[in-house]
């Protein structure tokens, strides 16, 4: 009896390569993204794990190569961002609700399902008593929860993060985490995640895409987060202090 066909892909990348200038910074990425899988990208710093987001949201173009999606993220719609920080204007006052409510920016959703998506999504992250509160006197960490809160009122099928925790405290980087780790099993969210944080990853992720000089190394977590991989990404020499079986759990202040 034939093989059922392998499952179709929510994200094709096949070939890209992103040059600015005469200057190239990825050449030849082949990376297939499938429903349900959660994939951290990693590697120093310039080589171009942000600039391969900007790719998949479409703000630059692939200098070569194709990047393709499935129907369910045509026009991009069902596609939701998390930036570091947020980029609006501190000086125009903006409650948590009209804050979150911007990510249905580009989208159409009629009127009476605003405020299910808007409550969905503010309960998610633990913020629904804030929602008349001034954006600008939140916290830190509560302006990254209503961040998250603003891409999940999308209702995304693929949760896009820019090393979104980078700054906050440990235990609310932890809660924050968990929540995207139940996302994930619980509604089967396709993320892809930014971050230098290896533990993070291995603790988290079913796959990474690790980049350095140019290209990327993409597979199972296990299998990418290698001594040998990570060495000749970052330049350093891994064996003797990174466990390639189990990393160790990160340490939460209680």
């Amino acid at each position: 009896m034939d093989a059922s066909p392998p499952p179709e892909a929510l994200v094709r990348i096949d070939n890209v390569s992103l040059a600015y200038g005469r200057h190239t910074v990825l050449s030849d990425v082949d990376l297939h993204i499938h429903r349900g899988e959660f994939w951290f990208f990693l590697g120093p710093n310039g080589q171009g794990k942000t600039s391969l987001l900007r790719e998949l949201l479409g703000v630059v173009r692939p200098h070569g190569g194709r990047i393709t999606f499935a129907s369910a993220l045509a026009g991009r719609e069902r596609i939701a961002f998390v930036p570091q920080q947020c980029e609006m204007n501190p000086t125009l006052p903006t409650t948590v609700r009209e804050f979150v409510l911007l990510g249905l920016v580009g989208i159409r959703v009629p009127r009476s399902d605003e405020k299910s998506r808007l409550a969905y999504a503010l309960d998610k992250v633990g913020i629904g008593h804030m929602e008349g509160r001034n954006y600008w006197t939140l916290s830190g960490g509560q302006r990254q929860r209503a961040l998250v809160a603003r891409a999940l009122v999308r209702r995304p099928d693929l949760l896009i993060l820019d090393e979104p925790f980078s700054g906050l405290d440990l235990p609310t980087e932890d809660v924050l985490l968990q929540l995207l780790a139940a996302l994930h099993a619980e509604q089967g969210l396709t993320l892809i995640f930014v971050t230098h944080d290896l533990p993070v990853a291995e603790r988290y992720g079913t796959h990474a895409a690790l980049f350095g000089e140019g290209r990327v190394h993409t597979g199972l977590v296990h299998d990418v987060l290698h001594p040998e991989h990570l060495g000749r990404a970052f330049k350093t020499d891994f064996s003797g202090i990174y466990d390639r079986a189990r990393l160790p759990a990160r340490e939460v202040p209680s």
